[in-house]
C-alpha cells in the first residue's frame, strides 16, 4: 500500500511574530506516522486571506490530505472559514448543526451564544463538521482538507476523530544509531549506505554535548526487515557505536 501524503497549513498572525509556539504540527506529525500517513510540508501563514487562499490551493493540490489550524475562532482576525470558502469557490453562512451545538453549550455554561461565538457556525456550504468535545465549536473537512482549532487541546481532540476516518498506510517505523562523530566526518559513509538502500529514508542529525560532536542517523521506512539490515551495515560501517 501507497502511504498517502499530507501538509500542514498553520494560520496566524501569533505563531509568525514568535509570541505563540506551535505545537500542533509536532503533534499531527507523530500521530499521522502511526496512521501511516506520510507529512511531507508544513507551511505558515498570517491572517491573510489571500496567503491563505494561496497556500490552501497549493497543498490541496500537492497532497493527498492537507490539515490547517487555527483561525476559527470568535474574533475579527479569525477568517480561516471564509478563505477555505473562497479557495473552494463555495459560499458560507451559519449552519444550524454546527449553531445547535453551539447553543448546548453556552446554555451549559451560563454564556450568551452572542454574534462573535455564532461566528463559530459558519461553515462553507458542502462541508461536514468535525466534533470538538472540549469547547463544541466544530472543525470542518471540505474534498481533502481538514480545518482545524490552533489551541492546542481543540486541535488535539479533532485530530482524534478525524484520523480515523481517513486510509493510512503502512505503519513508518524508524532505527537509529548514534555515532559520536562530526557529520563531515561520516558524510561519505551515509551516501553509500543511502545508494544502497535507496528505499529508505535515512537522515543524520548533528548535535553537540558536553564537548562531543556527533551523529543521530535515523533510518525510516515501511518494511522492517529492510530498516533492520540497514541497520546492520550501519553499525558495520561505525562499530563504535556499538560499544
Amino acid at each position: 500500500m501507497t502511504n498517502p501524503t499530507a501538509a500542514m497549513l498553520v494560520i496566524g498572525d501569533e505563531i509568525l511574530s514568535g509570541r505563540t509556539r506551535d505545537a500542533n504540527m509536532h503533534y499531527l506529525a507523530g500521530e499521522a506516522i502511526k496512521h501511516g500517513i506520510r507529512m511531507a510540508e508544513v507551511r505558515i501563514v498570517p491572517d491573510r486571506q489571500d496567503r491563505i487562499v494561496a497556500a490552501l490551493n497549493a497543498l490541496r493540490t500537492d497532497y493527498d490530505i492537507v490539515f490547517t489550524s487555527g483561525g476559527i475562532g470568535p474574533t475579527h482576525d479569525d477568517i480561516t472559514a471564509d478563505a477555505v470558502a473562497a479557495a473552494f469557490g463555495v459560499g458560507i453562512d451559519v449552519r444550524e448543526d454546527a449553531r445547535a451545538l453551539l447553543a448546548e453549550y453556552c446554555a451549559r455554561m451560563g454564556r450568551d451564544l452572542n454574534e462573535a461565538r455564532l461566528r463559530m457556525a459558519r461553515i462553507p456550504d458542502g462541508a461536514t463538521l468535525i466534533a470538538n468535545p472540549i469547547s463544541a465549536a466544530p472543525g470542518f473537512v471540505i474534498g481533502n482538507v481538514h480545518v482545524m482549532a490552533g489551541v492546542p487541546s481543540v486541535f488535539q481532540a479533532m485530530v482524534a476523530s478525524v484520523l480515523p476516518t481517513l486510509a493510512g498506510g503502512d505503519p513508518l517505523m524508524s532505527q537509529t544509531l548514534c555515532v559520536e562523530r562530526p557529520e563531515g566526518d561520516i558524510a561519505g559513509e551515509l551516501r553509500g549506505l543511502a545508494a544502497r538502500f535507496g528505499d529508505l529514508s535515512i537522515g543524520s542529525y548533528p548535535f553537540s554535548r558536553d564537548g562531543v560532536y556527533g551523529t543521530n542517523i535515523v533510518i525510516r521506512g515501511t518494511d522492517g526487515a529492510r530498516i533492520d539490515a540497514a541497520m546492520a551495515a550501519l553499525c558495520a560501517l561505525f562499530p563504535e557505536a556499538m560499544a
